[in-house]
């Protein structure tokens, strides 16, 4: 291996471990959030930063490396939930972790209500609400994650609160 060569895989290395080391937990929390249980979420998180470490000499803007793998989680839980449709498995419920009974139960309550409810949504509309939301990100980065524009983000959005809203109160 020449010494340009062992440089530059030094380098991927080091940018991608500093990257996984920053952000993997909140791709990690949107993997759950899309997929429902955390070896899932983990897995698409996993595969996305292998694929940017492959890719990494390839990547014209190293601060286009955060969108890249975002991007890649979700297409990751994509396909991990057109597997589950095609094999007809849904997704495990995650437990929630509170402090006291009284609030756990409350609070699971909720929490389980909501995410059902977010998972009855569209992909795309669940997306962009995990996205814009949860993970609080600007509607120009969840365009760039989810390859479509920062008007369809927010025309999305509005669309998914208000299909969500009217989930929320038919459940209850």
């Amino acid at each position: 291996m020449s010494a340009g060569r062992f440089s530059a895989t030094s380098d991927a290395e080091a940018a991608v471990t500093a990257l996984y080391q920053v952000h993997a937990v909140g791709l990690i929390r949107l993997g759950m959030v899309m997929l429902g249980d955390r070896a899932s979420a983990e897995d698409a998180v996993q595969e996305a930063f292998c694929g940017l470490y492959r890719r990494w000499d390839r990547l014209d803007d190293p601060e286009k490396a955060l969108p890249y793998v975002r991007a890649a989680v979700l297409n990751g839980c994509r396909s991990q939930l057109r597997s589950r449709i095609r094999a007809g498995r849904r997704p495990p419920r995650a437990p929630l972790e509170v402090g006291s009974a009284e609030s756990a139960v409350i609070l699971a309550e909720e929490h389980r209500e909501v995410l059902d409810a977010l998972r009855r949504l569209p992909a795309r509309q669940r997306e962009a609400l995990v996205l814009r939301y949860y993970l609080d990100l600007p509607p120009a980065e969840v365009a760039r994650s989810m390859n479509i524009g920062a008007g369809t983000v927010k025309s999305t959005t509005s669309r998914a609160l208000a299909a969500l809203g009217r989930l929320l109160r038919e459940d209850s």
